[in-house]
């Protein structure tokens, strides 16, 4: 046999698509998931375009994921992330995805891992490469997910049925506290860029945030904008690395993971235009950010990311608390493919900051099941 066949659904979750396996379904040896990810996906591919596999030649498309029983009592299921690099044989699970974090309970429901209820049912679903719990919350119709629905959200075309997405007690998620240093400010040395001011933050996922104004950018550029300028993207992955030593995820800038942590610039919310060519106004939002990991800006925020931004903004003194608009409700994040709504419950109580949720909305839906062919041997 030259190929040999998994059982797999391809899914999009938020702006994000993945091949879900079920835990019972792989080989439980680490390396030989790899195997089977990294061809599933169609890497390494030095073309940068993973025709050989599921993937899309971005990372918001590289991704497996692995759904199983539950590991800890007060989760559901068990949800593990693998991020496919593109041009290397390489899986990374030092981070998670949010937006596909959006598909967990659908896929669960709809493969009989979790006992289905018609209308709105919440899944328990325990990341355990953050080793977080979170709800998801969504329609259930006939004992399946529901995809089906009027809810729209940025960066993607067509509507769905509204998931809801809790993430419970997010910080330190990777690092093992909300503030790894300890401060809301940071000023880095970074080698051929100088002193840097940014805030390490760490919910649902590290993130490095630095104001565009830094590097001579205003948060509102474009992607292709951003990835022609050479000595931009150089520049901002030197800072990413010497602030992943200070957050304690690397011994040196040269070790430092792809993804994690992501590095973020912020801005002032202003007018730009969307990927899609519409008009994003300013006054709609409260602040603008672009996202970089993997060597890539993304398209569209992600959700980790956005939610870590999020409470970022209700951290005082940090560069996106400075930056954004002050305001009671939801924080409008503007993005390359539109404003991203979210909620962030921080607490500041004396020195102590505490990050007690995030809410995000998103929708799923399953692309394809059946098999993913692997090279055999």
């Amino acid at each position: 046999m030259s190929q040999y066949g998994y059982n797999a659904v391809f899914m999009r979750g938020g702006t994000s698509k993945g091949v879900f396996f079920r835990h019972d379904d792989l080989p439980a040896e680490l390396a030989a998931r790899d195997e089977i990810f990294i061809h599933a996906l169609g890497s390494p591919d030095a073309y940068g375009r993973q025709l050989n596999g599921m993937g899309g030649g971005v990372s918001s498309v590289s991704k497996a994921v692995i759904v199983g029983p539950p590991s800890v009592a007060e989760a559901d299921v068990d949800y593990t992330f693998a991020q496919v690099v593109i041009d290397r044989p390489e899986v990374d699970y030092s981070a998670t995805c949010g937006n596909l974090s959006s598909a967990i309970g659908p896929f669960a429901v709809d493969q009989g891992l979790v006992a289905a209820q018609d209308g709105q049912q919440t899944v328990r679903v325990y990341n355990t490469n953050t080793k977080k719990i979170y709800h998801a919350t969504f329609a259930v119709e006939g004992g399946l997910f529901a995809p089906a629905g009027d809810f729209e959200i940025p960066g993607v075309s067509g509507t769905g049925s509204r998931i809801r997405l809790d993430y419970l007690d997010p910080g330190g998620a990777t690092s093992g506290k909300l503030l790894p240093s300890g401060s809301a400010i940071d000023v880095l040395d970074v080698p051929g860029v100088g002193e840097v001011e940014a805030s390490l933050v760490d919910a649902t996922n590290a993130v490095v945030f630095i104001a565009a104004s830094r590097l001579g950018k205003t948060a509102l550029e474009s992607v292709a904008e951003l990835e022609a300028d050479a000595a931009f993207m150089q520049a901002i992955d030197a800072v990413r690395r010497v602030a992943a030593v200070k957050m304690g995820l690397a011994e040196t800038p040269e070790t430092a993971s792809l993804g994690n942590p992501k590095i973020g610039m912020v801005g002032s919310a202003g007018d730009s235009i969307s990927l899609s060519g519409a008009a994003i106004k300013g006054d709609d939002a409260d602040l603008s950010a672009r996202l970089i990991s993997m060597g890539q800006v993304h398209r569209v925020l992600p959700l980790t990311g956005s939610m870590c931004l999020g409470v970022a903004c209700r951290i005082p003194g940090t560069v996106p608390n400075l930056i954004c608009k002050e305001q009671g409700g939801d924080i409008r994040l503007a993005n390359p493919s539109g404003i991203l709504p979210l909620d962030a419950n921080v607490v500041v109580d004396g020195n102590v900051v505490t990050a007690k949720s995030c809410t995000v909305y998103r929708t799923a839906r399953p692309l394809m099941a059946g098999q993913v062919f692997v090279p055999a041997g």
